[in-house]
């Protein structure tokens, strides 16, 4: 008797059910850090509109959406704790969440610091956060690709340093020229949020970074 005959009793079958419950399957990381880099991005599409507008009610939205990162960030750490096994290295999928939620903090961080000391948005931080957005786009793009086409997302991981850069470059200019005259109160609160601005961008470069990191190791 054909031991795999459709109706009767099939070795091949048991045995793959009892290797499936002594090694279940890895988790999908690849989908669960796409999934937390569309609500990075959800995070940063509020940023930019709040430093265009001002609006209280979206400052709010903000700080809020940083309740909703931190479940989804808990919810990959327990999913990464209890996997038997994983797609790439498990520090690299550890950096990747921690690096994401790091970039909503700063966002709320940014949008705390501005009411504390009375700040309001003006043009440098609208376009800082217009570029944080669209870093976040590109880590959205690159773990969406991880799972069938690896490679590609190495030029995602560039675009999403290249974001850093571009933010960088406009905290240098945002200080040469706020540092001009007299308002030394008004200058030092601009630079606190400029900063916080800068370090948002400085996790997205991280995120980016453990893309990268993900990408040679599995390619």
């Amino acid at each position: 008797m054909n031991p795999d005959t459709p109706g009767r009793f099939s070795l091949s079958a048991l045995f793959h059910r009892i290797i499936d419950r002594m090694v279940p399957k890895a988790p999908d990381f690849y989908g669960l850090l796409h999934e937390q880099a569309i609500h990075v991005q959800h995070t940063t599409h509020l940023l930019v509109r709040f430093m265009k507008s001002g609006d209280a009610a979206l400052a709010k939205e903000i700080k809020r959406d940083e309740h909703t990162a931190d479940t989804i960030k808990i919810r990959n750490l327990h999913t990464l704790n209890e996997a038997f096994s994983t797609p790439c290295d498990r520090e690299d999928i550890y950096r990747a969440i921690m690096t994401l939620d790091d970039v909503v903090n700063y966002c709320k961080t940014t949008v705390n610091e501005m009411s504390v000391l009375g700040v309001g948005p003006d043009e440098v931080m609208h376009h800082m956060a217009i570029q944080l957005d669209g870093g976040a786009q590109a880590l959205i793009n690159g773990y969406a690709k991880l799972a069938t086409t690896p490679l590609a997302a190495e030029t995602d991981a560039a675009a999403g340093r290249k974001a850093e850069r571009r933010v960088e470059k406009l905290y240098r200019k945002a200080l040469a020229e706020l540092f001009v005259g007299d308002d030394y109160l008004n200058m030092f609160k601009r630079r606190e949020i400029y900063r916080h601005l800068s370090n948002a961008a400085d996790r997205m470069a991280a995120c980016a970074n453990t893309l990268h990191d993900i990408v040679v190791k599995i390619t």
